[in-house]
């Protein structure tokens, strides 16, 4: 039986190779719900490569020729997503 960590890790594993398919232009179909991902393409991630996706779904196809088509409008940043970013941004501004 797989425990949670290994769950989450697997599910981390997952984002960091969407993001880096991504971010490098390879082509490929990505699809993300939750803790479910799939892919038709792409390539896995170089080990030092720190950025995820922080959303809970999206889509994406890539196409050769550096096309991209995507839902996902948030960051790359591995230490904060949108949102933990707008709570910090509202707090600081009060």
């Amino acid at each position: 039986m797989i425990d949670l960590r290994s769950r989450y890790a697997m599910v981390q594993w997952s984002r960091y190779a969407i993001a880096y398919s991504m971010d490098t232009l390879i082509p490929g179909l990505y699809l993300w719900l939750g803790p479910l991902s799939f892919r038709i393409g792409g390539v896995a991630p170089e080990e030092n490569y720190p950025a995820t996706i922080h959303g809970f779904g999206g889509l994406a196809l890539v196409l050769p020729g550096y096309r991209i088509y995507s839902t996902y409008q948030g960051s790359y940043d591995p230490l904060l997503s949108n949102w933990e970013k707008a709570i910090s941004e509202s707090v600081m501004g009060l």
